[in-house]
């Protein structure tokens, strides 16, 4: 017996982008505003310190190498907090159900939360380097691997906030995941030094942290030359992003005893048998059959009961 049945509506991705979108905009000081006062602090504390000691690449001051790294890092850090702190606290403020019974697919999801974030991690990266650059301008070498690396970078790190927002049941579960995984993994990227200063154990080590490819091939569109071919960080990103998108849209629903749900690219359907106490979960939210008969199925869908004909 199908509870719901929702057809794919790529359409409504929009709205609930442009929602996104405002999300972050109305706070843009808090937002946008604190983390390129934060990358700028960064620039000045090391660049002031390391730019007469250290050299990059033969000939590259230290800042102008800074710059990029700082760049990209404020890229994939509020590329992620963006869509895990929305769904966080959508989950939390119950608000959540109100979007779960709109017939949105969970691609037209994917599309808004990820799109969104691109969005704030682009502005973000764009506002560190219009403050940054002054100091010591890094030229643009290549800018198409500069973009494709922003792009791609932002949306992985979308991606990821999500899964961490599907995950996550409260403030503290997300601080951790954040603090214990994104922030150690970025800031041992490559993006205040390079990996070739680094014993050979510990470069070894840099390269196996998908961040660093991120951070590599974004520094390579400005100077021309980085630690790792710019094709193979190409690729590693890329089959990141895509093994992340997967993941994502396979874990947007969780089936139990008694009822399944199943996700295609045609439609979303949640079965529930009959006579059993059957519960499931999408997005993080709960769904539990309460009644059934031959016209109408009552079910509860975080907290609020909902009627659908049969």
């Amino acid at each position: 017996m199908s509870a719901s049945h929702f057809p794919i509506r790529l359409e409504g991705a929009r709205p609930l982008f442009y929602k996104e979108v405002l999300r972050f905009w109305k706070v843009g000081f808090q937002t946008v505003g604190a983390p390129v006062l934060t990358a700028v602090l960064y620039l000045l504390v090391f660049g002031h310190v390391l730019e007469d000691h250290v050299k990059v690449y033969g000939t590259v001051g230290y800042t102008s190498f800074l710059i990029p790294g700082l760049v990209m890092m404020s890229v994939l850090q509020n590329a992620f907090a963006n869509s895990s702190s929305s769904l966080i606290q959508s989950k939390i403020t119950g608000n959540l159900v109100f979007l779960l019974v709109t017939p949105l697919s969970h691609w037209a999801w994917f599309l808004a939360y990820v799109g969104a974030s691109v969005i704030r991690g682009l502005m973000v990266g764009a506002g560190v380097f219009v403050a940054t650059v002054w100091f010591a301008p890094p030229g643009m070498a290549k800018p198409l691997w500069v973009l494709a690396f922003a792009i791609l970078g932002a949306g992985l790190m979308g991606s990821l906030g999500l899964i961490a927002g599907l995950w996550a049941e409260k403030f503290d579960q997300m601080a951790a995941f954040q603090n214990f995984i994104v922030m150690p993994m970025t800031f041992l990227s490559g993006v205040f030094y390079s990996v070739h200063s680094l014993p050979a154990f510990w470069q070894g080590v840099s390269h196996l942290n998908p961040f660093f490819y991120m951070i590599d091939g974004f520094r390579h569109g400005f100077f021309g030359v980085s630690d790792a071919s710019p094709w193979v960080s190409l690729g590693v990103v890329a089959i990141a992003f895509v093994l992340s998108g997967g993941a994502l849209i396979s874990a947007c629903s969780t089936s139990t005893e008694g009822a399944q749900v199943s996700c295609t690219l045609s439609a979303c359907t949640t079965t529930f048998d009959r006579g059993v106490k059957a519960t499931a979960s999408v997005l993080g939210v709960e769904m539990k059959l309460i009644t059934a008969d031959e016209k109408n199925v009552t079910v509860d869908v975080g907290g609020n009961q909902l009627v659908v004909p049969v």
